[in-house]
């Protein structure tokens, strides 16, 4: 029954009131009922070499979740709570799943610089919508002027492309805006320069700096390396929608919720 009612709680979207009904219970007893559900990660795959997609969701300023994940073998292999997403946090993930056995073939990230220093001499894929959202953030998504147009046309060809293409196409922009992009703009009262265009050239050296991690799943096609950390942001959507119909939830019960979808 325990089990049932937990089910009901988590993936049924009832509420305690609701269950109470459902059960003749008070919802003391169902709170309680709630409390002695243990989720464990229930990890029986052996250790072996994996295709990883590792990515941090946030519920608030202060409180997410790390969580590696197989997509292949649609499995959660390790998560964590975490307060903030730092280099240390994926290290103890990854020293924690080479302890118990697996190796690495790959591994997808946001492409954050310090998360990818963590997994050196592994294969890496960057997230092409998380670059995608990089360059929208510098460029919006309706910029007005000419080489911020192309440029995020070309960012927007990410999916749909090949690295020498997307190559050739970045190379052939920044050929035709080198002079619009050396613009620079003297402030008055210091003296001081600045280039006038800062947010089109740091799109740009965004591209640049992780284009060598763009298109490694093309690189390597028998690996089957996912190009984006989608099959994690599915699950991080089911997660918000879930924890937003438990709201006040306490923070044991709410992990406990989360383990449950993650190990689902």
């Amino acid at each position: 029954m325990r089990e049932n009612i937990w089910n009901n709680y988590v993936f049924g979207k009832q509420s305690i009131n609701q269950l109470s009904e459902q059960y003749k219970r008070s919802e003391k007893w169902i709170r309680n009922q709630l409390e002695l559900v243990d989720p464990l990660l229930d990890n029986k795959i052996l250790p072996q070499p994996i295709t990883l997609v590792a990515d941090t969701t946030f519920f608030g300023r202060s409180y997410g979740v790390l969580v590696f994940r197989e997509p292949h073998l649609k499995r959660s292999l390790y998560f964590k709570e975490v307060t903030s997403e730092t280099p240390l946090e994926y290290a103890e993930g990854r020293y924690t799943l080479e302890k118990q056995g697996f190796t690495f073939k790959s591994v997808t990230t946001d492409g954050k610089r310090g998360v990818r220093e963590i997994f050196r001499g592994i294969l890496a894929q960057m997230c092409q919508f998380h670059q995608i959202a990089i360059v929208n953030r510098y460029l919006t998504r309706r910029p007005k002027l000419e080489p911020a147009i192309e440029l995020r046309r070309i960012t927007l060809s990410l999916t749909k492309t090949d690295e020498e293409s997307f190559t050739k196409q970045l190379a052939g922009w920044h050929m035709k805006y080198h002079p619009f992009l050396k613009e620079k703009t003297i402030n008055p009262m210091t003296g001081r320069w600045f280039y006038t265009h800062k947010r089109i050239r740091s799109a740009y050296r965004s591209l640049i700096t992780n284009l060598p991690y763009l298109f490694t799943y093309q690189r390597y096609p028998e690996l089957e390396i996912p190009n984006t950390t989608n099959s994690l942001d599915g699950y991080f959507s089911n997660l918000k929608t879930l924890l937003r119909i438990h709201r006040g939830l306490t923070k044991k019960r709410r992990f406990k919720v989360i383990q449950e979808i993650l190990n689902s």
